[in-house]
């Protein structure tokens, strides 16, 4: 594995990296946002127009603030693991979406230094039939690897250069033993 400055060093076992979203954030303080109004609305109520019309604003604006605020906040960051055997990707806080793929079934792998949201449609996990997959949480680079049947999957993460060196030197053969 090559530093920064030139050194190298044994290659480690496990390989991580990860990359953060500042939009993210604040798309969340707007779902949260959504959610207050809808339990203010709940709690201190004044409208004189029926029980209705004031379930239908509470229950769409708690709806609409806990879809922005979980949505968002599923992909502030994306964390890679790369191994001996497989590549992980984890989206979010916990950990979900998550995509396991075995480095068995990658062929190679490609650094891209500009992934932005504008070509894949959006942040997130996303699919295009043109382009394959992806995890995008912010602008800047990632690797994209290709797969042995044809798709690609593409994931944003800060020094996407190491994890792609990291992946290729996974991927060579391993010298044969000596015959004992």
């Amino acid at each position: 594995m090559r530093h920064r400055h030139g050194e190298t060093t044994p290659q480690a076992d496990v390989w991580t990296g990860r990359a953060t979203s500042r939009v993210q954030w604040f798309l969340a303080l707007i779902g949260a946002a959504c959610l207050a109004l809808g339990i203010a609305l709940a709690v201190d109520s004044a409208w004189e127009t029926g029980v209705a019309p004031l379930a239908m604003a509470v229950v769409g604006c708690i709806a609409a603030g806990l879809l922005v605020l979980f949505g968002t906040l599923a992909f502030v960051h994306v964390a890679l693991r790369v191994d001996e055997d497989c590549l992980e990707v984890r989206c979010g806080h916990i950990g979900v979406p998550r995509r396991r793929i075995p480095l068995s079934h990658v062929v190679g792998a490609e650094f891209a230094p500009h992934v932005t949201p504008r070509q894949w449609g959006g942040w997130g996990y996303r699919w295009r039939p043109e382009k394959g997959t992806a995890v995008v949480v912010r602008r800047g680079e990632g690797v994209i690897l290709r797969l042995w049947d044809g798709h690609t999957f593409t994931v944003t993460v800060d020094d996407a250069e190491a994890a792609v060196q990291v992946i290729k030197d996974r991927l060579r053969p391993k010298a044969p033993g000596p015959a004992h």
